[in-house]
This record gives structure tokens, sequence and C-alpha cells, in this order.
């Protein structure tokens, strides 16, 4: 018999799967134009399903084009997985990071057993002269290994040969593509022209491609550079293996294949501890091997994760909502599906018809949010958080669209199932007795009809931690823009002035620069006040350095005191308004002729000497530096960051400690902006071989370094505020539903009696309380989730009362909201109408 069976002509096969699989095609094309007509009957729905879906595939898709931008996508280095960067540690003495020296470079490179190769580098500000006006560049100097380790390849010309690392060698120079097309106009020519740098002849030897993206989250340099312009040969002479001084350089380095970053570290340790002892490093020093990814997106990491988290609860909430309109889509539909029901019509049958819908809705939905997301990603780009790495390369790419694909089909089975398989449990004979009109048990009692009710909890209870968060956020938020900076930003603008190069080798002549600068500029009209600095407030310029204190005997193991260390023109202070607490300020008889002298900040002169009495005290910069005589006490500088606190900061008078690049600040009694080009005529007046650059007001440099956490602010606010009216909306939809459903059990109690108050406190009382059930699950969910967002806090509280009792009360007004609307409908059913149809 089975042999009988199995016997079967192979063309009859092929046709019963050729008429099978043809019946299939058939059937879903059907699927597809009854789901289409079915849309078209019900646009106002299908338009809420479809903008809810959008909301939230949208939010998720734009959030996760940052999320693989910053965390899964590599660098686009070489065995970038492999590349490291290496810092300095001495938190014992309150330096968490800081920049190799030569020495230490030279040490590694030849004790280490883990690295391929490493390069060095160092970068900073310089100047090309011999053009129409003297250009500002931004230079990196480094060992001939440095740009074949991430991976450059020259457009034009060549790299640099390992021959130009030894002294003696030509000067040359490998122009990044901006310069090159800024500057030289993309002169195909280049090649072999000779450029005037830092005031002696270099030549190009080489272009780099369009495409080659290096810049300060790749190698901080301790210039704080952004983008290179060009990059320099640095030949190692003899003497610089023993330099161990000059802690201002990078190092990177490329991992041999199989060599972890433990292992790394592990053998670097060693160099570490060896140095430590042998250079009588303090007991906390250490030197880290940082996987150069984690140097690149490691501060901003948490803060993504967070947000990646939010859209996801926000699709979540936009789901729910979806499936509770797809059950109200399907309880009026009750009678159509009964009909086909009858009609024979299987279960599977409509399940999937259903099902059919819900994926189209959602790939619709997805397809919107794409465009919403493509959107959110300009307006991010726009914000321009300048301290969020690789914002440049946010963009919709085929990751992206599979991601979004996945995420609407996930959806449309998901969400849509439930609701599918709820709605072919269809009763016939009520059904088909209702007149076309879906039939709701228990009228206006929702707690006949726990699914939906379940659905509105859940958007309510993941929509308040998501409030709750960016509560904290925008309270953190004023708290950090309410810190005084120490100085006053209003009506200052600030620029950078390079004074280098030969003619300003001596002292003397930047000296003279400046103070005829200073002049120049506060004969302008409306400039009040006039200084320079040689690193400003909340710029990434540093400096700072050990220092030794008259008298004082620090106890035992105590590592040294380590310094901010500036230099400033009298007239700073008085430009910044930075408060004199005692003493005097700097004048223009502190010279080189006369007994050194400097300021100190406040919290120097706090802990050193508490009593007041610090003006007349000498300390000094190293003890081959001549001792120098505290002048006066000045107020305390926020000079990193609002949140971050500072280290004690010493002043040097610029007419001791001469400095060429320093930044100006002038005080206005109007405009700022429209001093700026006043200015820049008087310094190209002075010296038109002078560059000018960096040029901004001191309010948008304080508004800029807290770009990060205002654009964390602003996309965790959206977020909520998407949730919250999202879950407005389910609740309106559920009550709107409910009332609809429960004309008729209205007009029987309204011909009962039951007055329109009555009706008023019965619809707000199904609402309200799967509003308030929402309300006290969300608050036990956000008081957990929100300690996670501690690391992004600043004085303000994770539990911070204020704020959760703030958003408690707004989602219930949302709620009371939502649920007035259907109410009002309700106490107008006229109660002869509604029996009529019935």
């Amino acid at each position: 018999m089975s042999e009988e069976r199995l016997d079967v002509p192979q063309g009859t096969l092929d046709r019963h799967r050729h008429s099978r699989g043809t019946r299939l095609v058939e059937d879903l094309t059907h699927d597809l134009r009854y789901a289409m007509r079915s849309f078209a009957n019900t646009p106002g729905l299908t338009a809420m399903i479809v903008l809810s879906l959008a909301i939230g595939i949208g939010a998720n898709t734009a959030i996760f084009s940052v999320t693989s931008t910053l965390l899964l996508k590599p660098l686009p280095y070489p065995y970038a997985d492999r590349l490291a960067i290496l810092w300095l540690r001495s938190p014992g003495i309150g330096i968490p990071q800081d920049w190799p020296s030569p020495g230490q470079y030279h040490d590694i490179q030849t004790q280490n057993h883990v690295f391929e190769e490493t390069a060095i580098a160092i970068g900073g500000g310089s100047t090309i002269t011999g053009l129409s006006r003297a250009a500002k560049v931004d230079a990196i100097a480094g060992s001939a290994s440095l740009l074949p380790m991430l991976g450059a390849k020259p457009m034009l010309g060549r790299l640099f040969l390992p021959q130009e690392d030894k002294p003696g060698s030509a000067k040359t120079a490998v122009l990044a593509y901006g310069l090159w097309q800024r500057v030289f106009s993309g002169d195909p020519n280049i090649l072999g022209r000779t450029i005037t740098f830092d005031g002696e002849a270099t030549t190009v030897v080489g272009v780099l491609p369009k495409d080659f993206r290096l810049n300060r989250e790749v190698i901080p340099t301790v210039g704080g550079i952004d983008k290179p312009d060009i990059f320099l040969p640095l030949p190692a002479e003899a003497k610089d293996a023993t330099n161990y001084g000059s802690e201002n350089y990078n190092i990177l380095a490329r991992l041999k294949p199989g060599v972890s970053m433990e292992t790394a570290q592990s053998d670097i340790a060693i160099i570490a501890a060896r140095l430590r002892q042998e250079k009588h490093r303090d007991p906390s020093f250490t030197i880290s091997v940082v996987p150069l990814i984690e140097q690149v997106v490691g501060n901003v990491r948490s803060a993504v994760l967070i947000l990646f988290g939010a859209v996801a609860l926000v699709l979540f909430i936009a789901c729910t909502n979806v499936a509770n309109l797809l059950l109200s889509r399907a309880a009026v539909r009750q009678r159509e599906i009964a009909i086909r029901t009858a009609l024979g019509a299987g279960r599977a049958r409509v399940v999937r018809q259903l099902l059919t819908e819900s994926i189209l809705l959602a790939l619709l939905g997805g397809a919107a949010g794409l465009a919403i997301a493509d959107l959110g990603l300009v307006i991010a780009r726009r914000m321009h958080p300048g301290n969020i790495p690789r914002l440049d390369e946010l963009g919709i790419d085929f990751n992206v669209l599979g991601f979004s694909l996945a995420v609407s089909l996930v959806t449309g089975i998901v969400f849509g199932l439930a609701p599918a398989l709820r709605a072919s449990r269809v009763d016939l004979t009520t059904s088909l007795k209702s007149g076309g009109r879906g039939s709701v048990k228990g009228g206006l009692h929702v707690k006949h009809d726990k699914l939906r009710g379940a659905l509105v909890i859940a958007e309510l209870a993941i929509a308040l931690p998501l409030l709750a968060g960016a509560g904290l956020l925008v309270r953190s938020f004023v708290r950090l823009t309410d810190v005084p900076p120490g100085f006053n930003p209003h009506n200052v603008i600030s620029m950078q002035v390079s004074a280098e190069g030969p003619k300003y080798k001596e002292r003397a002549a930047r000296v003279q620069f400046y103070q005829a600068l200073e002049e120049r500029v506060g004969h302008l009209s409306g400039v009040s006040a006039v200084g320079a600095i040689t690193s400003l407030p909340l710029t990434p310029s540093v400096g700072w350095g050990g220092m030794e204190i008259e008298g004082y005997v620090p106890p035992p193991n105590q590592p040294e005191l380590q310094v901010d260390i500036r230099f400033t023109t009298p007239g700073y202070f008085t430009a910044m308004q930075i408060p004199l607490l005692s003493g005097r300020l700097f004048s223009a008889a502190d010279t080189e002729k006369t007994q050194p002298v400097v300021l100190i900040d406040e919290k120097m002169a706090n802990q050193f000497w508490p009593k007041g009495d610090a003006v007349g005290k000498r300390i000094r910069q190293g003890n081959k530096q001549p001792w120098a005589t505290i002048a006066g006490v000045v107020g305390l500088v926020k000079e990193y960051g609002l949140d971050l606190d500072t280290r004690m900061v010493v002043y040097y008078p610029q007419g001791q400690k001469p400095a060429g690049t320093m930044f100006m600040v002038a005080r206005t009694s109007s405009d700022p902006v429209a001093t700026a080009d006043a200015i820049v005529h008087q310094v190209n007046a002075l010296d038109s071989e002078v560059p000018v650059f960096d040029i901004a007001t001191m309010d948008r440099r304080v508004h800029d370094s807290v770009a990060r956490q205002r654009f964390a602010m602003t996309m965790l606010g959206a977020f909520a505020g998407f949730a919250m009216i999202l879950a407005a909306i389910g609740v309106y939809g559920v009550m709107s539903f409910l009332v609809s459903q429960g004309a008729a059990d209205i007009a029987i109690r309204m011909a009962l009696g039951a007055r329109r108050g009555r009706i008023l406190s019965l619809v707000f009382q199904q609402g309200m309380g799967l509003a308030l059930t929402g309300i006290f699950a969300g608050l036990l969910g956000a008081l957990g989730l929100t300690r996670v967002m501690s690391g992004l806090l600043f004085g303000v509280s994770a539990a911070d009362p204020v704020t959760f009792g703030s958003v408690l009360v707004l989602l219930t007004a949302v709620a009371l909201a939502a649920c007035y609307f259907p109410a009002r409908r309700a106490m107008r059913v006229d109660p002869m109408v509604a029996l009529r149809t019935e």
C-alpha cells in the first residue's frame, strides 16, 4: 500500500507544488487588496495607527543609527580593534589623565612585548605665512609610522619616510585635503612647493584624500586642536630618549595579532612600575592602555545606551497603543468576521487576514518612521553638540534599514497577534444579531475587557519613568546652568592671537606686541576693558605643573602639588570681571626686571592660608625657578566645565612670562560680535602675519560647554513627550471605545433616572482607575530605573521628590484630560436615539 502511494508521477508532484505555491501567492495578494480596502474605509483609524508606529519606529531607528555609529561601527582605520592610545595617570595628585613624554615613548617602544607598531605625535596651532594673509593651521608632528598605522594613503605624492624621523632631515609636510582646498585652491602642482611654516621653509610632499578622518576624539592633543590641517615629521634626537619632562605628546600603538588589551595593560604596567621607581613618581603613577574606540566614545556610551533604552520604551508604548486600536478595530468588525466565518472561513484564515493587515500597517509605519528618523538625525546634527563624537558620520545606511525592517515586521507580528486571535474567537449568534455594531460585555465596565485595560496600564507605567528621567535631566540642566563660572560672560568677545615665528622669538618682542595690541583695542569704540591669557576657561587649552610653597613641608609620601598655570596680561581680570579678593592685580610695571609676582585663586588661598594671609607669601615652579611673591588672590574660575572641580590656579604676568599664543578678551558696551572685526583689523594693522582664529563670545563658550547635557536632555525630553502623548491617546482611545460601545448601557441608566453627573462620574471612575493603577506601577519602576541615570545628573538626586511630584501631577492631569472628552460625549447620549438603534 505504501509503495503505491509513493509511486506518484513526478509531473503530478510538480503540478501540485506549483498549484499550492500559486494558491499561496493568490491568497496573499487577496489579503493585501482586502487590507488596503479596509484601510481606505477607516482612514482616521489607519492614520492614527501608522502615526503611532512611525513615532516609535522612527525614534528607534534614529537612535539605532547613533548607537550603530558610536558603539558598533568600527573606526575607519585598519585593524581598528587592535589600536590603542596610552595615557599617564596619577590620581593620587589629582591628575586623572596626562600626556606622555618622549622619554616614556622610548621606554615603551624598546621594552614592550605586545605592540606590533607604535607612533608618537604632538599637536598644536601653527602659522603659514607668505600668503595674502597669514593662515592659522592646526598641525600634528608625528613619527613616520603614525599615518600608515591609521591607514592613510596619499592622494597626491607620498607620506613620510622612515629616514625623516632622524635629525637633520629636510623639512617636509603632508597637507590635509581641507587645507589644500581652502588655502591652496586645490592646486594640482602643490607637490614640491615651498611654504613658510612657522617662519621656516617647508616642502609639500603629499596631500591626503578627502575621506581620511582624524580629529580630537582620536588624538586629543595637548594643543586642543580639532582636526589637523597639516602633518609634519617629528625627528627624534638622542636626548629625547631621556626627556621625561616634556609630557605633551600622544602615543598610539597597534597590538600584535592575538594580544588582548588586558595583556597589553599588564605588559605596560611593568614599564610604568619601573619608571615609578627610577623617576621617583608618586605612588599612584601608572600608564593606561585605552582601546581607541573607547577613547572616542567612552564618555558618551552610558548616555547613548540610556537614550536607546528610552526609545525602546517609546516603541513599546506605541505598540501597545496600536494593539489597543487594533482591538477596537476588530470589535467593530465582529459582524464582518462572523459572516466570513459563517460562509466557511476557518479561524486560521481569519487570523492570517488580520495579521496581514497588522504587518502591512507596521511596514507603512516603518516607512514613515524612516522619514522621521532621517529628519531627527538632521535636527541632531543642526543642534551640533560639538562634544558628541562621530556626529558627522550619522546617517541611514543598510544596517539602519535592516533594523527598521526587522522592527517593523516584529512589531506587526507580535502586537498584531493578540488582537487577531481575540477577534477570531467570534460568537456567531451574538455578532449576527448585533445589527452591524460590535458588542461589549458589561457596558462601561472596563474590567470585562481586561486585555485592553492592561495595555493602557502598561502604557502609563512605562511613560512615567521616561517622564521622570526627562524631568531629572531638566532639573539637572537648570542646576548646571545656574552654576557661576567665576566670571561674567556677557558682552565679552574672545579670540586666539598667535605671535609666533622668528620675529617673536625674543621675549621682549612678544611683550611689546601684546602691549601695543591691547592699547589699540582699548581705544576702540565700545570697548571698556581688554586683556589676554594663555588658557581661556571652557576651552580645550590646558597648562599645569608642579608648585613648591616656601616654608611648607608636605607630609611624608604626599605627592607633588599640581596646579593649573596661566600667563595673563594686566587687563584680563578686569575684562572678565574676575573678582580681586585681596592684594592687587598685575600692572605694566611687572616686568622681567622686577620682583617676580603671581596671583593665586581662592581655592589655593583657602587650602594653604585659611586665615587670609596669602598675600606676601612665596611660591615657585620647580626648584630651579626663582621664588615669586603672591601679589593678590582672585576668585575661583570654572576652567574645564561648569560641572567639574578645577585644580588650584596660579597666574603669572605676561610681562615676566611672555607667551606667543594667547586668548584675547574684550568687554564691550554693545554687541560683542560687532567688535570682533574691528579687533581683527587692529591685529592685521599691527602685523599682518599674525593670525587670528577661534573667535567666539564668552556666552557662546559657556553655552557650548553644556552641549552634551543639553543634547541628552532634549532627546530624552522629546521621547518622554512622545510617550506621554501616546499614553494619553491610549487612555482616550479605550474610554472612547467604551463610551461608543456602551451607548445602550448609558441610555438605559439615563432612562432609569441616572443624572448626567452620575454618567460623568462613572466614565471618570473607569478611566482614572486604569490611569492611577498604571501611574502607581510606573512610580515603582521609575524609582529603580532613574538610578541608572545618576552619572548624568548634576546637583539632583535620582529620587528627587520635586521631580517625581511634578511628574505625578502632570501625568494625572493628562489622564484626566484624556478621560474628560469621552466623558463629555457620554453625558450627551440621547437615550431615545441610542435605544432605537438597538
